[in-house]
């Protein structure tokens, strides 16, 4: 028996035997050709054989994991279009008279490398998505059949790394759990891993070669272990957890319709946190009583321009339409940092998790700022809508985001355009919201605490940097006061406070939290039922 450590990208815990997938591409050959503008022309068809593969995996993907997880595949239509990277590869045709498949291998690794050398954690995480198009490019070029892949038993499957592309043609009910050599958990496979619900770690020191197909292995995604042939004792612990994990789901059932509140009759609201409409099914089926976070920018992502004015109202008004009454929050767009979009035309930044995001661009954006705002308000008269605003700074920035919905509602007035004016709030995230909060407080109606970005920027560590995650440690003593100031703040003015950040759907926090007198939990949809008997679990606040 050998034991493993890894990084936890989903936590779960599974036990069955091992599918090793090695990369089985073998070397590009370089050959010597006569005739570069015939090479660039299979360049071209094979890019647009590609394009066709990768919008049959984006609607398959829009149909199992949502526009977030479909919008990957968007981005690698994106990448196929990217002038810096088709240049190169027809540059190096032509001025080295190669082989495509050679030219498309070398630029593939080059981009890979620029891209894995990077600081930045999110750019360093798209070296996989180059390589996995370069990968599919080649595939085509050498007449290659793109058979859908792990359609044999259940099993633990084992790479050095997964593409996106391979991860969304699994077949669910077959991917027992998902461990790789390489790989971020910031990653776009990651990211589906979490919507798959699929246990996986990454970052294990596995030798492939040393591991047969067939073997067994525990994957514990709650330890950030693996165990590969575990001993009869060390399976049969596992099999225990694994029952009491599913025991565990069949009792939370029971906490469905009930109401969330400490045993001596605290209510504490309960929402979910969501980046689509098609995400509501999960809002729903697991009783959460509103919606604590729609993250709208996921509605300009994976995409070529901005989407207009009734594209928003109409997703906006089916999200409150189908949650009946109950809250919806939605917050404003929020790009930059991580989520960059090329049509936005930000360009590059030193330190984009410091730069030109959230708010920032919707007061700088303004038209964009106001479409988004009409849809919005056109939308809250079909449900209970609130809208709230990231980012924030200061007190003019909120000031000014005021005067711009000032100037929207006459607008919608002028054209007898139907609208209600929603509830505002703001997004507690950086150090400058906290400590001028009770100034913030009087100008808006409720907080929401943000403690991912609170604490990246409170602890002076990029979240997206892997090489800092020993530094990255959201149960810093700073992160509690600066909640426990915001909720006082909050409260001496009359405004209920949130939290929508990861610590708001960590169990062990949920007492400390209500301690502090947090009004509100927004939590992955999952975590709602787990979070409720929590909370029915507390007596004495």
């Amino acid at each position: 028996m050998r034991q493993f450590s890894g990084k936890t990208v989903y936590k779960g815990i599974a036990l069955g035997p091992v599918r090793v997938l090695k990369n089985q591409d073998s070397p590009i050959r370089r050959k010597k050709i006569s005739d570069a503008e015939a090479e660039i022309c299979r360049v071209t068809g094979a890019k647009r054989q590609a394009k066709e593969k990768l919008q049959t995996l984006y609607d398959r993907a829009l149909k199992e994991v949502g526009k977030v997880g479909a919008a990957i595949f968007e981005a690698h239509q994106m990448i196929l279009e990217d002038e810096d990277y088709l240049g190169s590869i027809c540059n190096m045709i032509q001025t080295e008279m190669v082989n495509a498949e050679y030219a498309v291998a070398v630029t593939g690794d080059n981009f890979f490398a620029m891209f894995d050398a990077m600081e930045d954690g999110y750019m360093k995480a798209r070296a996989a998505d180059v390589r996995d198009i370069s990968n599919r490019l080649i595939r085509i070029l050498e007449g290659q059949k793109d058979d859908e892949p792990f359609s044999e038993a259940p099993a633990i499957l084992v790479a050095d790394d997964f593409t996106p592309s391979a991860m969304i043609q699994m077949d669910r009910k077959k991917v027992l759990a998902l461990v790789t050599v390489r790989g971020s958990a910031n990653s776009h496979t990651a990211i589906l891993a979490r919507m798959m619900n699929i246990p996986a770690l990454v970052r294990v020191p596995l030798n492939l070669e040393e591991i047969p197909d067939g073997v067994q292995m525990i994957v514990d995604g709650f330890m950030g272990s693996i165990w590969v042939e575990p001993d009869e004792e060390t399976c049969l612990r596992a099999e225990n957890r694994m029952k009491e994990e599913r025991e565990r789901a069949r009792l939370l059932e029971q906490f469905k319709g009930k109401e969330t509140a400490t045993v001596d009759g605290r209510k504490i609201r309960l929402y979910a946190n969501i980046s689509n409409v098609t995400e509501i099914g999960h809002v729903l089926e697991n009783d959460a009583e509103g919606i604590g976070l729609f993250r709208s920018e996921y509605l300009y992502l994976g995409r070529k321009d901005f989407p207009g004015e009734e594209e928003q109202f109409q997703t906006y008004r089916q999200a409150a339409q189908t949650m009946g009454g109950k809250k919806v929050i939605i917050r404003t767009l929020d790009v930059g940092a991580d989520k960059q979009v090329d049509y936005f035309d930000i360009g590059k930044e030193a330190n984009p998790a410091m730069g030109y995001r959230g708010i920032r661009i919707c007061l700088k954006e303004q038209k964009m700022f106001r479409t988004q705002l009409r849809a919005l308000f056109r939308a809250a008269v079909f449900g209970n809508i609130s809208v709230m605003y990231p980012m924030i700074t200061s007190v003019e920035e909120v000031q000014e985001i005021f005067r711009v919905i000032k100037d929207v509602q006459e607008e919608l007035e002028r054209d007898e355009t139907p609208y209600r004016y929603p509830e505002q709030g703001i997004m507690i995230e950086t150090p400058a919201a906290v400590m001028i909060s009770d100034e913030l407080a009087r100008l808006v109606d409720f907080f929401s605490i943000g403690t991912n970005d609170l604490t990246q920027y409170t602890l002076a560590v990029d979240r997206q940097n892997g090489r800092l995650d020993a530094f990255y440690n959201p149960r810093h003593k700073a992160i509690f006061k600066m909640i426990r100031m915001t909720v006082e703040n909050g409260h001496r003015h009359g405004k209920w406070v949130g939290i929508c950040g990861e610590l708001g759907s960590d169990p062990e926090l949920t007492e400390t939290f209500i301690r502090m007198g947090v009004d509100e939990l927004s939590v992955p949809p999952s975590m709602v039922l787990k979070i409720r008997k929590k909370v029915r679990e507390i007596k004495d606040v």
